[in-house]
């Protein structure tokens, strides 16, 4: 297995968006995209499983987040999520299969829709155009709460199991590559606050689902739902799979809408058996 290293590519908007590489460079190319909120650090485990099968996986951080740039005019749209994707496929010059949780996997179906030639599978973790907006809402008041930061690594992990019982028993020192500290000695989540500075965007389902329409049937689809989500509940994958009829779907025992932290192993066997069924890269 190829070592990890850091690649940097250019944003749609000419920022850095950082990035690690790993597994064989001749192997089928995958992109995994994090969530908001998230780093390309929570797929580090999930990197190491697909190169250890022969891929090689990139992974970078959204702009706002992480080790990226912030957006020099603060557009964190799913527009622009998507555009920046479509940037780095170019960049890497070959398809890719392109496996997005959440706002990750809302970009990879607004650039697979865009550029399917660019793609050669698509996976969406925990996210459908017509979500249910009541997670949605819980995630974002995670996000949006405790602008002031925390005090302690222990205050920040006791945040997070507030919102996660299933991550009580997670080792919080992981929590770092989450969070930076700031000039007065709080740590703070590492992204941009104005990432989730906006109300949701009401047109946005209507848009997905139209991107969703747009795809064409050729190209393999997997929906990953975890089975205890809130954001793609019964009636929102009841209505996914009526807008999809050829996609696969896989719900993930005793996961929530962060599949992969919940769940990885079970995870990772889900995406490198799907993958290794429809290879094409």
């Amino acid at each position: 297995m190829t070592a990890a290293a850091e690649v940097v590519f250019t944003s749609a908007e000419g920022g850095r968006l950082v990035g690690t590489r790993m597994g064989p460079e001749t192997g089928p190319l995958v992109l995994l995209l994090h969530g908001g909120g998230q780093t390309r650090h929570a797929w580090a485990r999930a990197s190491i499983r697909l190169a250890e099968e022969g891929y090689h996986v990139v992974r970078y951080d959204a702009r706002g987040h992480g080790d990226s740039d912030w957006s020099a005019t603060k557009d964190y749209s799913m527009l622009a999520h998507g555009a920046d994707l479509l940037a780095v496929l170019r960049a890497l010059g070959r398809p890719a299969a392109l496996v997005g949780a959440s706002m990750g996997g809302i970009a990879s179906l607004l650039a697979a829709a865009e550029a399917p030639e660019r793609a050669w599978a698509l996976v969406l973790v925990d996210i459908v155009p017509g979500f249910a907006t009541k997670g949605v809402e819980r995630v974002r008041t995670f996000m949006t709460a405790n602008p002031e930061g925390f005090a302690s690594l222990d205050e920040a992990a006791a945040t997070v199991r507030a919102y996660n019982p299933a991550r009580a028993a997670k080792n919080p020192e992981g929590l770092m590559r989450n969070l930076r500290k700031g000039g007065d000695g709080r740590l703070r989540w590492h992204w941009d606050p104005a990432v989730i500075d906006k109300k949701p965007d009401p047109s946005l389902t209507e848009m997905l689902s139209a991107k969703l329409a747009a795809l064409p049937t050729s190209l393999p689809l997997l929906l990953v739902a975890g089975a205890d989500s809130d954001v793609v509940d019964a009636e929102a994958l009841e209505r996914f799979q009526a807008q999809a009829p050829h996609a696969e779907t896989i719900a993930i025992a005793r996961a929530g809408h962060m599949v992969a932290g919940d769940r990885n192993d079970a995870f990772g066997d889900t995406i490198a058996a799907y993958l290794k069924r429809t290879v094409k890269g």
